[in-house]
């Protein structure tokens, strides 16, 4: 254990109480390299200075905040995945008249949209019926999914991002190294701020795409944040989790899998959970 084990849950009980961050939910080491990426940048060199300033400051209030969002995304990640969920799709178009899908800790934007380019992209899809749902914790991350401009880096190709679309040119409009997803991209998703910790399920969607969140949680509180999810989802509405993720075994019984080895799973008629 670390000698300032004490000062550290006293920090983590202060942004719990008085800012509203379920940190109890969240892993500790994860937990810890956000705080001392912040304690860096404030040159603060313990943990109860650093509580001293939090408690003072409002922009660091927010800096904190942000830095426990996790916002690491990209376009069509695992595109393998993206197949299968294209699969799910033609599956629903067949099925259903109404496609209500979420996004759910969207991030940036780009899962949504990637979602809303693949419903665009295939004939076999009717995007006229599909409404795309993206929900998010950090309101400033959601206002920059709302733009819907992304740009390359050194270490990120947009164009090699939307490889999976047959003509991905369609769907962005490029200036230089900035892409902005267009218009008809954006008309099918709705942004909305939603707590999946503590907020309330949703309802009667028939897919729910929740990726690579999970691995930052803490073991204990990944079930009820599942439980929300599968809450949300309609009968036989189908659910994708990052493929490092597992459900647990009190929801296995709820779902059985369409895609086992890529994480995506199909909600049976037992909607119930045995505790």
């Amino acid at each position: 254990m670390r000698p300032d084990d004490d000062e550290f849950d006293r920090l983590l009980d202060y942004v719990e109480a008085e800012l509203g961050f379920a940190t109890s939910y969240y892993d500790d080491a994860y937990l810890d390299r956000r705080v001392s990426s912040r304690m860096r940048r404030t040159d603060t060199d313990e943990y109860d200075r650093y509580l001293d300033l939090l408690s003072d400051d409002d922009r660091e209030q927010d800096a904190l905040l942000d830095a426990f969002s996790v916002n690491v995304t990209s376009f069509f990640r695992n595109p393998e995945v993206w197949e299968e969920v294209r699969s799910v799709l033609r599956t629903l178009s067949v099925e259903r008249d109404r496609i209500r899908l979420w996004s759910a800790a969207c991030s940036d934007g780009r899962e949504p949209y990637s979602l809303s380019m693949l419903a665009l992209d295939d004939p076999e899809v009717d995007d006229g019926n599909v409404a795309i749902t993206a929900t998010d914790i950090d309101r400033e991350i959601l206002s920059a999914a709302r733009r819907g401009v992304y740009e390359n880096t050194r270490t990120t190709d947009i164009g090699e991002q939307l490889a999976p679309l047959d003509e991905y040119e369609e769907y962005v409009e490029r200036d230089g190294d900035r892409f902005a997803v267009t218009d008809a991209v954006k008309d099918l998703v709705s942004f909305e701020r939603h707590d999946l910790i503590n907020g309330d399920p949703k309802s009667d969607f028939d897919l729910v795409v929740c990726r690579n969140l999970f691995i930052y949680i803490d073991t204990e509180h990944k079930l009820p944040i599942l439980e929300t999810v599968s809450e949300s989802l309609s009968e036989g509405g189908y659910l994708v989790i990052g493929k490092t993720e597992t459900l647990p075994e009190l929801l296995k019984p709820v779902f059985e899998p369409v895609a086992r080895r890529l994480r995506i799973y199909k909600k049976t008629d037992s909607t119930s959970i045995q505790k």
